[in-house]
């Protein structure tokens, strides 16, 4: 059975609650033998707040987990001191970076089959004087990787993006005919991670109508179609570039496999409004598995053991289904 070690996130979030509540499943050990690196005294702190029945196991190595029902199997760090709940700090910002680096040297070395990241801040990552803007550019620089992106998963909803975490004035000039092309590649290898032998992959348009043949935009005729027939040159089966305000309902329907997105908001929109509480986050491109729940550290709901751990159950799950 595959090991999936799961970083705590930031201590002051809703992390340590989902993790909790998630691993309190029986069913998830059908799927993997998990294990979480972070601290044990704030997933003691959430094990007491749930109320649930629930111990602590600390083990050294991934080779010692066990993975018992009843049991959270957990290689503990140095807790934030006095950390405080429901807000960024530096503290919190370094101890998250310290488990996400133990957790891809674990994977790297093949010590576990894949990571699963609780929510961290990027404010917190700030404040602790950290250069990256979160999880996805983090790995990506640890593993080595630089042909990267990020694939949302809400059944039955797939999406891929050629830009991240960018300011939307900035998009235009980031849409460029070897963005698109290495995104599309990408979303093909995305497609072999989840057995998918066939993908049908569908290119979003940046502008209204898809530019309109030119008169919405130019973006599609310069760089989003010449990318799209040098995929094809390379035997991708992909089509487009599709209006965006018409291919998300083909793909909703069962009519296209995995959609191209073009900006964060584009995507992830439309997963979000069929799959708020269920989507996976997933970094494509690296040499280990990682996937994370499709929401943010949530302070303002942390540590009043409300959190819903839908989203972290369901990126546990995809972790053990995926494969590199």
């Amino acid at each position: 059975m595959k090991k999936i070690a799961i970083t705590m996130g930031d201590a002051a979030g809703v992390g340590p609650e989902i993790i909790a509540k998630a691993l309190y499943c029986a069913e998830i050990r059908d799927f993997c033998a998990p294990l979480v690196i972070g601290s044990r005294i704030v997933m003691q702190k959430a094990i007491d707040l749930l109320k649930l029945p629930l111990k602590l196991r600390l083990i050294k190595t991934p080779d010692e987990c066990i993975s018992g029902i009843g049991t959270i199997e957990l290689i503990d760090m140095e807790a934030p001191e006095g950390f405080e709940k429901g807000k960024a700090t530096a503290k919190n910002g370094k101890a998250c970076v310290s488990y996400i680096k133990r957790a891809v040297e674990l994977a790297l070395n093949k010590k576990v089959d894949g990571i699963v990241t609780a929510p961290i801040s990027k404010e917190a990552l700030k404040m602790a004087g950290m250069k990256w803007h979160g999880h996805t550019e983090m790995l990506a620089e640890l593993t080595d990787t630089k042909d990267y992106a990020m694939m949302l998963v809400g059944e039955p909803l797939k999406v891929i993006l050629v830009t991240i975490h960018t300011p939307l004035r900035s998009v235009p000039d980031m849409i460029t005919r070897e963005s698109v092309l290495k995104t599309i590649r990408l979303a093909k290898k995305a497609c072999g991670m989840l057995g998918i032998e066939n993908p049908r992959i569908a290119v979003a348009g940046l502008n209204p109508h898809a530019g309109e043949a030119g008169i919405f935009g130019s973006e599609e005729g310069n760089e989003i179609i010449p990318a799209i027939e040098d995929a094809k040159k390379l035997g991708i089966p992909v089509t487009g570039p599709y209006p965006p305000d018409t291919v998300f309902n083909k793909a909703y329907n069962g009519e296209i496999d995995m959609v191209v997105c073009m900006y964060h908001d584009q995507g992830l929109i439309p997963l979000k409004m069929i799959a708020f509480d269920r989507g996976v986050n997933v970094t494509v491109g690296l040499p280990i598995i990682r996937t994370s729940p499709d929401h943010g550290t949530a302070y303002d709901i942390a540590w009043k053991g409300i959190a819903d751990p839908s989203s972290m159950l369901e990126a546990i799950k995809m972790a053990a289904r995926l494969e590199v």
